[in-house]
């Protein structure tokens, strides 16, 4: 029985059936007892109930055909007969009493009658543990039945820990080639891809197809399944050329082996009907709807969500046809079935009503657009929640962009066909904020949330250990001598990845355990956090939809950027800024130019004209942008725009940064528990003993741009103005505690508590190529060797700050202390009730830009240690003029100027002067998080 993964808007996938004594099953596994059991001798039993144990196998052996014919209404009150006996003369708790609820449940199960459903497979798992033990494979069985259910369901959380449960059983009992390690494959694959975890899906899939063709051979069914979940993952990617022989191959397996009337034969047709659809090949799509249709109402009934299913698949084909009248009666029905099936909240429902909303939209009915739209939405809103339980960050970040579509179509709906409509416009901007940011919010989260445990659970406190103690051994392993010489670095890290990607899993579902359920966000608490004197400047990156373009491919466009404007009072305006790829270039140029004191001022002009302009007359008065900016755009200084009159932007606004208007709910003041001020600076990365203010300095606080071979052999030299920089600050703020030279220690930092401030007043780094050559060396070599290439994808590992004993790290003995401090490493560090991280450093801000979701660097790493504000440059910044603006920084700290304020009196101040004028000098540092002058 093929299965829908509601989360996959296609066509179904499959969920392996498995084969016992010959006998094809529903999508759970449904067992035929065996005819002689060992431990059940003939004369325990009396000749009556001898006969009816054999009525019993009778009964299961009409089961399976029954099945095999898709005649479940039929085969339901036989089930149920042969439960009935089997508990009569063998007992509530005999294995074969487990079977029989296995088969009932599959009957109820294959009907979409779910509620019946688990408290069947339940009791036949609890039955089976008890009488088999753990690790039997029954047992095996059970849970992936169990899974099968969760999934389904949409419970991906309960149905992956099931799944792999089941698998480890299975490898370890059957070994690794057996039919139900093929099984459990197969449907875990199908989890994944549901999750956009597309990668690890093609894996377990091919893994599976191959397992079952050896095993069972390729005309198996199980064969088909494995096929059709692997052409529906092609699919989902655009991948049609490979998708659609193996459909094919699929279609013909199946109608081969089961006849041409079996649901597994509808499934096939659906999903090949569903390739054809997305290219728009819609003469080809519709008799295999209307054929796979029929099927599932003969053999299911009309009330079954595979019927649901098919007729939402056929509504799309008819509203792409604008026979708008027969797509809508379909969709109707669909939904109704959904709803009643498969409950309010389910995923398929939210499908239902965002397909009815573009049939509208199609229509130009904008009330009932926006009306249907608004339902799914919502329903997509909860089952987004999921995320808080959803493995590592990674595995994150791939179930946030299968929301992506929805994004999109919302905020194209709110500048096209109802640019005009305030209903449009806030559903819009209350999705973007919602989505936007979210698994950097969800992290950071979860960190804290274990962190608030840390004395009260022992359990807890080794975890959090071990992810302090994996993200220390990667970038040891980055930085240090030991990867260069190790035989396959390659290895060595991927095994350190996959160790933290299990660990932040564990964080997940544990902090869950912990985290008290709230509601999605609502615009109105959002707008209640505006000051009257700000605006709220949401830019996004989105693809604008086109509803009545014919193919998958032409539905969406190319990037554009729009901006949403929100005031304390009022409806939200949106507005469309152009194509992101001309924007994206001025932006990349005009950092470029700002950063080498090079001519910006048409650039300037430019950006402005491009991204604040458009929105002039919305923002009014206000003279405080809070502004949460998207892609490249993430990467600029707003503050140096030039407006009409030639101003500079910082004259006209005072600039904060989100990474979403929904981090105006996080600023909360909660700074009992933190300690005085720490500054680090004048530090030694030579660990040579001398004073380091003197040395020799080529007056750049960075790491100038250094490429491919930078991890092996990035050094700095000493900043000698830093030394100016910490007197100064330590005469503001007098209780600071100071770590200088050789004390400023990576180890040091680790062991910071809740510092009110941290000030790091050093070299920052952010190496733009993954791809490292650890071979590299500045030294003479009289015979070059082959280049030893590394990808260091995560971007926490190549973003950094220099501490000391940085350039002597090769020689480092103790591994802990090597003086590099690493984005991934300041995400453990202890920020929960820091009000302020200042890095008075080049490069902080930077990092890898993912659209939607910020930027990967320190700025990124400090929110999820817990930092409520950070002050971080964008480029190598001039050591002699950073110390000046960092002096009067703290100056108008202490003036209880706000956190932002303060920043933006210092840069005026500069841009004033003759000396630094050119926004080179002032413009690098921005301010993001909290604004508000900090708690004394």
């Amino acid at each position: 029985m093929k299965k829908l993964l509601s989360a996959i808007n296609a066509a179904g996938i499959c969920l392996t059936p498995w084969m016992v004594a010959g006998a094809m099953t529903t999508g759970l596994l449904l067992s035929l007892p065996v005819k002689a059991i060992a431990q059940q001798q003939p004369s325990a039993y009396s000749p009556e109930q001898q006969a009816a144990l054999k009525e019993a196998e009778q009964l299961a052996q009409q089961i399976v055909k029954l099945s095999q014919q898709g005649k479940y209404s039929i085969a339901i009150p036989l089930a149920e007969r042969s439960l009935a006996i089997r508990e009569s003369v063998l007992g509530k708790e005999h294995p074969n009493v487990a079977i029989s609820l296995d088969n009932l449940a599959a009957m109820y199960l294959a009907q979409g009658n779910y509620q019946q459903v688990e408290p069947l497979l339940k009791r036949s798992l609890a039955i089976r543990e008890k009488v088999l033990g753990k690790e039997h494979p029954n047992v095996a069985n059970s849970l992936s039945s169990l899974a099968v259910l969760y999934l389904v369901q949409g419970k991906y959380q309960q149905a992956e820990s099931l799944y792999l449960r089941s698998l480890a059983i299975s490898e370890k009992v059957l070994g690794k080639e057996h039919p139900l390690v093929a099984s459990t494959l197969n449907d875990l694959a199908a989890l994944y891809a549901g999750q956009g975890n597309y990668q690890q899906a093609e894996s377990l899939h091919l893994r599976s197809l191959a397992i079952s063709e050896k095993v069972l051979g390729k005309e198996h069914p199980s064969v088909a399944n494995s096929l059709n979940n692997l052409a529906l993952l092609y699919l989902v990617q655009r991948k049609y050329q490979q998708a659609e022989p193996l459909y094919l191959r699929s279609l013909a397996i199946d109608e081969k082996v089961l006849g041409k009337e079996h649901p597994e034969v509808a499934s096939s047709l659906t999903s090949l009907a569903a390739l054809y659809y997305a290219q728009g090949n819609y003469q080809q799509a519709e008799p295999l709807y209307l054929r796979s249709l029929a099927i599932y109402e003969k053999v299911s009934g009309k009330e079954n969500p595979e019927v649901a299913r098919s007729l939402n698949n056929l509504a799309a084909l008819y509203r792409e046809q604008e026979k708008y009248q027969q797509a809508e009666t379909l969709f109707q029905r669909s939904l109704a079935i959904r709803e009643k099936v498969l409950g309010k909240e389910h995923a398929s429902v939210a499908e239902s009503l965002n397909n009815l909303a573009g049939l509208y939209q199609a229509q130009g009915d904008i009330t009932r657009t926006t009306n249907f739209l608004h339902r799914g939405l919502e329903i997509e809103a909860q089952n987004l929640n999921l995320i808080f339980a959803v493995g590592s960050e990674q595995r994150k970040q791939n179930y946030v962009k299968t929301f992506t579509g929805t994004t999109n179509i919302t905020v194209s709906l709110s500048l096209k066909e109802a640019r005009n409509n305030s209903d449009a416009a806030s559903l819009a901007l209350t999705t973007v904020i919602r989505r936007k940011g979210l698994v950097l919010d969800v992290v950071a989260d979860s960190i804290q949330i274990l962190r608030a445990q840390l004395d009260k659970n022992p359990e807890t406190q080794k975890l959090f250990a071990q992810w302090l103690q994996i993200q220390q051994q990667l970038s040891v392993l980055v930085f240090s001598q030991s990867l260069r010489q190790a035989t396959n670095p390659k290895t060595q890290l991927e095994q350190l990845d996959a160790e933290k990607e299990k660990l932040e899993a564990t964080i997940s579902a544990k902090s869950a355990e912990f985290r008290t359920q709230t509601q999605p966000i609502e615009l109105a608490a959002i707008q209640a956090k505006i000051p009257k004197d700000a605006a709220l400047v949401e830019i996004i990156q989105y693809r604008p939809f086109n509803v009545k373009a014919k193919t998958d491919a032409q539905k969406f466009g190319k990037p554009h950027y729009a901006a949403a404007v929100l005031r304390s009072r009022g409806e939200p305006k949106w507005v469309d800024l152009g194509e992101a790829a001309e924007i994206d270039q001025l932006a990349i140029d005009f950092r470029a130019n700002l950063a080498t004191g090079r001519t910006f001022k048409k650039l300037a002009r430019s950006l402005d004209e491009k991204l604040v302009a458009p929105i002039r007359h919305l923002l009014g008065d206000a003279s405080h942008l809070l502004i949460s900016p998207d892609g490249q755009l993430t990467l600029i200084p707003f503050e140096a725009l030039k407006d009409e009159q030639d101003k500079f932007l910082i004259e006209r606004y005072a600039f904060s940064y989100l990474t979403s208007g929904r981090d105006l709910l996080r600023f909360q003041s909660n700074v009992k528990n933190a300690s005085a001020p720490v500054v680090l600076a004048d530090i030694d990365y030579n660990n040579q003993g001398q004073t380091v203010a003197s040395a020799k300095t080529d007056g750049v606080r960075g790491s100038q741009n250094q490429r491919s071979g930078d991890l092996a052999n990035l050094e700095f030299e000493a900043l000698a103005a830093t030394k100016e920089e910490t007197d100064a600050i330590k005469k503001i703020l007098p209780n600071a505690k100071l770590l200088l030279g050789k004390d400023a220690t990576e180890t040091a930092v680790k062991q910071l508590q809740s510092p009110n401030i941290l000030h790091l007043a050093t070299h920052g780094f952010f190496i733009t190529d993954a791809e490292q050559n650890l071979n590299a060396s500045t030294d003479f070599e009289g015979t070059p060797r082959a280049p030893k290439i590394l990808q260091v994808e995560n971007p926490l590992l190549r973003s950094g700050l220099a501490l000391a004993g940085f350039n002597k790290r090769k020689q480092a003995i103790n591994n802990n202390d090597d003086g590099v401090l690493t984005a991934l490493e300041v995400a453990g560090l202890d920020l929960r009730s820091n009000q302020l991280v200042v890095l008075s450093a080049c490069d902080t801000g930077k990092g890898d830009i993912k659209v939607g979701d910020g930027v990967y660097g320190l700025r990124r790493a400090l929110v999820i240690a817990g930092s409520q504000t950070q002050v971080l440059s964008l480029w190598l910044v001039d050591d002699a003029a950073t110390k000046d603006l960092m002096v009067k920084y703290y100056q108008n700290l202490q003036a209880l100027k706000g956190r932002h304020e303060a920043l933006r009196a210092a840069q005026l101040e500069m841009l004033n002067s003759q000396e630094y004028e050119h926004p080179q000098f002032w413009a690098a540092f921005v301010p993001s998080g909290n604004w508000t002058p900090l708690n004394r």
